[in-house]
């Protein structure tokens, strides 16, 4: 998990992509779970956000660096004019590159931005379709298209705003999306219906696009904004693990409810039963995927709540999203990096970390956390991020 998202993490952000519910990176902590652990380090907390605060944030995550790469598909070139028309008398954007791959994209200067929504295929994708509250994992890269102050109304100038293609830090090239939820109209607008393995050119208009927001960013009143979206992959809305039950039960540990209605696990401590002082790994449904390896980035669904009470203290069902974290580099609190290590996709795990595997001493104040405190975790692993 990014720092500000570790069991603190890509729906991701995280002026960054909108971070919107759910563009995120790990600038924009999915949920809340970071590398804590040690009394003299600043614990990384979960997610305290109101939903305000949140909103704000998300937004301003929007145009981070988030997305990861993915399978090389052959070069290809695209250019388009207006919704439905190809190839026009007039100039064209035009964008060429593999997929997975930073684009080279051309915008005209010699014609005004346009001011209609239009989203094309610059590559056709064979995977899931994108439906509303899926989640998809892109990467991404937007620009500036704005008319030219003092001309006649037909010329623009334009340039790169931000590019995750570009990001030099693995743990900020993912942004998973929520769609319908990115916070962006237009973006919205442009995933729907768009399978797995495709790149859109979306070109956004004002009323599309970033709003006020866009100020941050150097973006005017009259600007429009042209995305590049690679969809890597997609997950559909509520997510779990499909793995096969084990049937596991322990009267000393707690017992977890398979989740309904797209809901987060039910997680019941035992009563009257302490703790234990060792971190515990239990694999209650065994996936057939492949297991995560130190270095891959796993696509999770997760709850946490705290031994003494049961309070749950942060949830990625309850976010909307699944949340992207590192395995084995120590991006997340210890018990919850060696709990992911080994596992295999499609398993759904439960974790309960001692406070040492966990925020150490000083626990998490802002999550209720205390340094005392032993955390159990459900962790449903839905993939990886494509390398």
């Amino acid at each position: 998990m990014a720092e500000d998202d570790k069991p603190r993490g890509e729906p991701a952000v995280k002026a960054k992509l909108p971070n919107a519910k759910n563009i995120r990176s790990p600038e924009f902590t999915p949920h809340g779970i970071s590398g804590g652990g040690s009394s003299q380090r600043r614990a990384p907390r979960p997610s305290g956000l109101t939903a305000a605060k949140a909103k704000k944030r998300r937004r301003a995550s929007i145009a981070g660096t988030v997305a990861v790469v993915l399978v090389i598909v052959g070069g290809t070139a695209y250019l388009t004019t207006r919704p439905g028309k190809i190839f026009g008398p007039t100039p064209q954007i035009k964008v060429s590159g593999k997929f997975g791959e930073a684009p080279k994209v051309t915008i005209p200067k010699n014609r005004a931005p346009s001011k209609t929504f239009s989203v094309d295929e610059a590559i056709k994708g064979t995977g899931p379709k994108l439906a509303n509250g899926d989640t998809a994992l892109v990467k991404f890269a937007f620009y500036q298209w704005a008319p030219k102050t003092g001309g006649n109304g037909k010329s623009s100038t334009n340039k790169e705003l931000n590019s995750s293609f570009k990001a030099t830090d693995a743990t900020k090239k993912v942004l998973p999306m929520t769609v319908g939820k990115t916070e962006l109209k237009g973006l919205d607008k442009g995933l729907v219906g768009h399978s797995a393995g495709s790149r859109l050119v979306l070109t956004l208009p004002p009323a599309d696009g970033f709003g006020e927001q866009g100020q941050q960013m150097g973006l005017g009143n009259n600007d429009s904004v042209v995305f590049v979206v690679d969809v890597l992959s997609a997950y559909p809305k509520g997510a779990a693990a499909n793995g096969t039950d084990t049937k596991f039960s322990d009267k000393n540990l707690p017992k977890v409810d398979a989740p309904t209605g797209g809901n987060a696990p039910k997680i019941t401590i035992p009563k009257g039963v302490d703790a234990p002082d060792k971190l515990q790994i239990k694999t209650l449904a065994q996936g057939n995927g492949a297991a995560l390896a130190k270095g891959d980035q796993a696509v999770v669904q997760y709850v946490g709540a705290i031994w003494r009470d049961g309070k749950v203290f942060d949830e990625s069902w309850k976010k909307g999203a699944p949340a992207v974290f590192p395995v084995g580099t120590g991006g997340t609190v210890p018990g919850f990096d060696k709990g992911l290590t080994g596992a295999k996709i499609g398993s759904r795990v439960m974790l309960v970390l001692p406070p040492k595997e966990g925020y150490g001493k000083t626990g998490n104040p802002e999550a209720g956390i205390k340094g005392t405190d032993t955390l159990v975790f459900v962790v449903d692993i839905l993939g990886t991020v494509p390398k």
